[in-house]
């Protein structure tokens, strides 16, 4: 087997430091649910009703970790080696997702609120993915430049292609933080619609064929990509 057939030690450590952050984060949603407040004659089905975007946050939240794990694990697939340019590219993401439960408990608190609050909430959300956003791409980018850190079948038309695609979400994700003080509840149906834009792996599509060394179909589904691409 080849060097470039297989990832390098660096890489395998990084992707286990990187599972880890991930998998932290995602656990560290459902504390935000806290304790059910079961008051008076109320049922507790009333009180779960109630509780609507504290589970209606931790189910987006979770959705984005999780895509962004699937997304990581895409992208890495294809990476023979890794420099410390990439290195610290990914530590900006895990830095970025380990704080994803933070902007998600203040949306959960805020967005019925109403008024500026549920607006600066929102807002603080979108930033918060317009980040991991940027990113990504700029992880792309750095590939794109660097070809040789990716295996051999891999070919520098299809980085450029994944790097296209994974602009998508730092430019919506971006737009989402001025719309976030015209509707807060817009934009959870624009992250709604990213999510399931990005569950399809527009990214990743592009690298689908790469064990066979021909261009990916524009329009195949089979493959992985993240929201954060």
């Amino acid at each position: 087997m080849s060097p470039g057939s297989r990832p390098s030690l660096t890489t395998q450590r990084l992707e286990a430091l990187s599972d880890g952050v991930i998998a932290i984060a995602a656990t560290l949603l459902v504390l935000d649910l806290g304790h059910l407040d079961v008051s008076g004659g109320q049922h507790v089905f009333d009180a779960v009703l109630d509780e609507w975007p504290s589970l209606l946050a931790y189910l987006m939240s979770f959705s984005v970790i999780g895509l962004i794990w699937v997304a990581h694990h895409g992208m890495f697939e294809r990476i023979s080696s890794v420099d410390r340019p990439l290195l610290f590219l990914n530590l900006a993401l895990l830095l970025v997702i380990g704080f994803i439960p933070w902007p998600t408990s203040v949306l959960a608190e805020f967005i019925d609120a109403g008024g500026v609050d549920a607006a600066s909430a929102t807002a603080l959300y979108s930033i918060t993915m317009t980040i991991i956003g940027l990113v990504f791409t700029g992880m792309w980018w750095h590939l794109a430049r660097h070809p040789e850190h990716t295996i051999e079948s891999v070919t520098e038309t299809q980085i450029r292609r994944s790097l296209r695609f994974s602009a998508v979400s730092p430019i919506v994700y971006g737009i989402t933080i001025p719309l976030a003080f015209v509707s807060p509840y817009l934009c959870l149906v624009v992250y709604a619609g990213l999510a399931a834009y990005f569950a399809r792996g527009p990214s990743a599509r592009a690298l689908l064929h790469a064990g066979e060394n021909v261009p990916a179909p524009v329009d195949d589904d089979e493959s992985v990509d993240g929201p954060a691409e």
